[in-house]
Parts: structure tokens; sequence; C-alpha cells
């Protein structure tokens, strides 16, 4: 794997000055790295055990080509979406991430604000900083509050109430993380992120996230007036299942390869989900995006939106607030000439006769889609 390390130099780095002139998301990982320790790092790129469910998830995005077409008028275009009734600017929304405070000091609430400064959707981690009403306070833009489920059923209810008052617009209830992953990277050095040790030492010793079943969904459903998202759907059963029990929104991830080892890439799993969906819900996916192709490809499979985690985490990382604007607009830029060049000027001119299945031809990677990070540019 490419180490954007080697960039690191004596020179003094200023914290978001590489985010405010960066034209490429190569910069942005430059300056993460730089600003990152190496604890962090680690806890940013890895996977469980083997990684293979990582590098799987970039494998299957560049396992599909595209088919464009010519000779169309693309001058104006048109790459806005919506999700839960909300408009977003481009159809992504930030990730919930765990321990978000690591990456810059705001934690959920710099990604809340930076939500609202471009204008797509947040979704904040019960295990970050600022907490549910800090995060929440710091922005109006749309927003859904995800939970771990570390406590009984009251805990939840008064955590769920709490949402509804600090205004977000949904609850997401993680299901992929009933059994906590080896991840092998931060087990080697015997280092934890305050996430895990949090969630760990409430749980203990019931163990409340194992316990899940589908009636907990039914109680939730049943005793709220809130949306609600399962995120960490991967099979169309268990889709099909979400839709029985009234999800609002099925979240198809696989903890960005966090979790289960050697399972597939999300982009292989949307196809099934959206099929067995069939439009009685919406659909986000994530799990190792970090192009605007990659975004297009998932929309052409039916996704209604996709979910943004490690690439969120460098651009905070490399300039806070402004590092994260910054990367939605290359995100932007990115999806409109993907776009163009497709031949079309808005998604509902997609299907899929625009894509073709394809072999990849480099290995996958956390940050493989980012192929010059090894070359001796003159990075800010």
């Amino acid at each position: 794997m490419t180490d954007p390390r080697r960039y690191l130099t004596d020179d003094p780095f200023e914290p978001g000055a590489a985010a405010k002139s960066a034209l490429t998301f190569h910069e942005l990982v430059v300056a993460a790295r730089r600003k990152l320790t190496q604890d962090v790092w680690d806890y940013l790129i890895g996977g469980a055990e083997t990684e293979t469910s990582v590098k799987r998830n970039r494998q299957a995005l560049d396992s599909v080509a595209f088919r464009p077409r010519v000779l169309t008028n693309v001058a104006e275009i048109e790459p806005a979406g919506s999700l839960l009734g909300h408009d977003l600017r481009i159809p992504v929304i930030l990730a919930p991430i765990g321990s978000l405070q690591l990456f810059e000091e705001g934690g959920g609430a710099t990604a809340a604000k930076a939500a609202e400064d471009f204008g797509i959707m947040n979704f904040t981690s019960s295990v970050c900083l600022p907490g549910l009403e800090g995060s929440a306070e710091a922005s109006d833009s749309a927003k859904v509050y995800q939970l771990y489920l570390a406590d009984d059923d009251d805990w939840m209810r008064g955590l769920i109430r709490r949402a509804q008052t600090a205004g977000y617009n949904g609850f997401c209830l993680t299901v992929d993380t009933q059994v906590y992953s080896r991840r092998e990277r931060d087990i080697l050095k015997r280092w934890r992120p305050p996430s895990v040790g949090e969630a760990t030492t409430r749980a203990a010793p019931l163990n409340y996230q194992a316990r899940m079943t589908w009636d907990l969904v039914k109680r939730i459903k049943d005793e709220f007036d809130i949306p609600l998202i399962l995120k960490g759907i991967a099979t169309a059963e268990d889709a099909g299942l979400a839709c029985e029990h009234g999800v609002d929104v099925v979240y198809v991830s696989n903890h960005g390869g966090r979790q289960l080892d050697h399972v597939r890439g999300t982009l292989d799993t949307l196809p099934e989900v959206v099929k067995e969906v069939d439009g009685r819900t919406e659909v986000v996916v994530d799990g190792g995006f970090l192009r605007g192709t990659d975004i297009v490809k998932a929309k052409i499979l039916g996704a209604d939106a996709v979910g943004i985690g490690r690439l969120e985490c460098i651009a905070m990382a490399a300039g806070g607030r402004e590092g994260v604007v910054r990367m939605l607009r290359i995100l932007e830029h990115e999806i409109t000439t993907c776009l163009g060049l497709l031949g079309v000027t808005s998604w509902e001119e997609l299907d899929e006769s625009y894509l073709h299945r394809a072999l990849p031809v480099d290995r996958p990677d956390v940050l493989s889609a980012l192929p010059f990070l090894d070359l001796d540019y003159p990075y800010p």
C-alpha cells in the first residue's frame, strides 16, 4: 500500500493550509497524514483481521466500467439529490463515525457545521464528542442521530426522545456490531479508540448490542414518530425484513470492512437490496467510496445517497471544517464531470445500460483510488 508518510518534512505544517488550496483528494490525504499519529492513522485506514473486506469494497467499485453516450447537450448538469425529504446538494451524507474528535477537536460539531456549509445531511455517531446535543446545536442542517445500543430499553428510549427534542430528522440504529471485530492493526499495538472503551465499559456484562433482535426494531417503530434507519444491512433477506418492519431507510454497509472479514464489497451487495426493497424504502450505501465516479456508480445501481466516512476523516484532519467543505466541493466537481462525460444532465437519465462489468486494473486497497500518493509532487 502507498504510504503518504513519505511526504513528512521538517517544515512546520499549519492545519487547514493545504485544505484551502487542495485541488485533489491526494493533497488532503498527505495533509492528514502529516497531522495524525500512527495510532489514529491506523484506526482510520484499518479493517478487520486480514482486511479482505476493506479491499473488496474497493474491488467492487473498480469492477464496474462506464458505457458513455456522446453528442448530447450537457451544458447544464444537476447533481443534487435528496434523503428523507431533505434536499442534498449532491447525493452524499457524512457517515456516522465513532471518536471523530480524534481527527479534529470539534468532532461531531465540526462535521455538522461543514454539512450545513455545503448543503448535505450529517449522521452523528453516539460515540463521538461533543455528544448528542452538542453536535445538534452546532448547525441547522438536516441531521440523523446514530446509536450503538449500550444499555437497556429505557436508556435507548431516553436517547431517542433527546434526539427528537434536539431536532434530529432521523434515528439510525447500527446493526452489524453485535460482536465487536478483531482489528489487528489496533490489537498489535494494544490500542483502542475512546469510542470502543466507552461502549465496552457501558455494555458489560450484559452486552446489549449482541442481544438486539427484530423485536427491538418493532418497538422503536411502534413507540416513536421519527424516521428509522438501519445501518449494516448486507443481504436481500434482511432488507426485506426491514421493509416489513416499516424501516424508512435501509443503509447498506459492512462498516467500512471493519466488522466481519471476508464479506462482499457493498457495491456488489447493493443491487440485490435495491431489488428486494423495490421502492418501499430509501437506500443508502457506504464502504470504500472515495471518488465522484464511485457515487455515480452507486446511484445508477439504485442508491438514494452515499455515505462518506474515511474521506470525511481525512478531510477533517487536513483542515477541519474547511477541509470537509473542500472535500465535498472536489467530490461535486468529480460527480458533475462524470455525469457530463456519460452524456447526461441528471440522475433520472441514467440506468444500468451505462454500466458494464470489468476487471480491475489495480490491486484494491483502502487508498488505491488515489494512485499518485507515491509520486514526488510538490504538495502544499
